[in-house]
């Protein structure tokens, strides 16, 4: 077999050359459809954004699509308190996770642990929905609310935060689900992060006297922050975007939670239940929570981004 191409080249030349054009043209389709996908949200979003004005449209807190209103303030804070409650769960769990998988655990007890997470990432949104309308919904409502009124209600602050009336859907069950949701994700990410941490500075801090929890929360920690902080945005990224599990659970009432027990609408959620019977300027209002979204997700990828590159020059320096 000749080991010259019709065109002089040798044939191992050219298939590198196809292969390369072909690894561009994949990369070049996925950033065309990503780019495609954007420019159609905005495209059948933005006439609405126009139209009550941007300022009226964010900051408005009146959603009423029977009256032609449109304002997205209340699922915005609805969609960030329940993420914020999430995280407020989730990242103490899933550090304290992730250094007993990296640092502490021995062999045959990863070998149980990590199954576990894996196997929380794998099961589908809608069981989690489930889980919680079944379980989390009615306990909170059959135990934490008559709790908070008799015990927590007359606290200042502490009261008017966790609230004494409920029915067992809202922030709190929904920042639950989503927390279990993007454990995971932390623990994971924080996990990789640790191992990734050089021997030499674990060995290091123990040969001057530190003892294992000092190394470990003292050098390990800081050394991998930034990975910790890139799991915990990517986690934050999941829980706003999430839509099933917390459309089941969070009350699906488009008004400003004023406490942990109050029902709130995300944002995604909106999306999701309006869409089937959307018309008109509805329809483009829904493409507009679409693009803030977007807004959102990227202003997050970007700070991953940011954090990725400011650790590769610390890395280089």
């Amino acid at each position: 077999m000749s080991e010259y191409s019709f065109t002089g080249k040798p044939v191992r030349k050219v298939v590198e050359k196809v292969i390369e054009s072909s690894l561009l043209l994949c990369a070049l389709s996925c950033i065309l459809t990503i780019f495609l996908i954007i420019l159609f949200i905005i495209t059948q979003g933005m006439p609405i954004i126009l139209k009550e004005g941007p300022v009226d449209f964010v900051l408005g807190t009146t959603w009423d699509p029977y009256n032609d209103i449109y304002n997205i303030l209340p699922m915005i804070i609805g969609t960030f308190v329940v993420t914020l409650l999430s995280l407020a769960i989730a990242v103490p769990l899933g550090l304290g996770c992730a250094m007993l998988i990296a640092e502490v655990a021995p062999y045959q007890v990863r070998g149980i642990i990590r199954p576990a997470i894996e196997t929380l990432a794998a099961i589908p949104s809608i069981i989690y929905g489930l889980f919680g309308l079944i379980v989390l919904v009615p306990f909170i409502r059959d135990y934490i609310v008559p709790f908070a009124r008799d015990y927590i209600a007359w606290m200042p602050l502490v009261g008017d935060l966790v609230g004494a009336k409920g029915n067992g859907f809202g922030v709190l069950a929904a920042g639950v689900i989503l927390a279990v949701m993007i454990l995971p994700t932390i623990i994971s990410i924080s996990e990789d992060s640790l191992r990734a941490v050089p021997r030499e500075l674990r060995e290091g801090s123990l040969a001057i006297g530190a003892t294992k929890w000092q190394m470990i929360t003292g050098i390990v920690t800081p050394a991998a922050l930034s990975g910790i902080i890139a799991g915990v945005v990517l986690g934050m990224g999941r829980a706003i975007g999430e839509t099933m599990a917390v459309l089941m659970v969070a009350g699906n009432s488009p008004i400003i939670p004023t406490s942990l027990l109050s029902m709130t609408r995300p944002m995604t959620s909106a999306i999701v239940l309006e869409w089937n019977y959307a018309t008109g300027d509805h329809q483009t209002a829904l493409f507009a929570i679409g693009i803030v979204l977007l807004f959102v997700i990227m202003i997050l990828n970007l700070i991953i981004y940011l954090g990725k590159r400011k650790k590769l020059n610390v890395a280089r320096m």
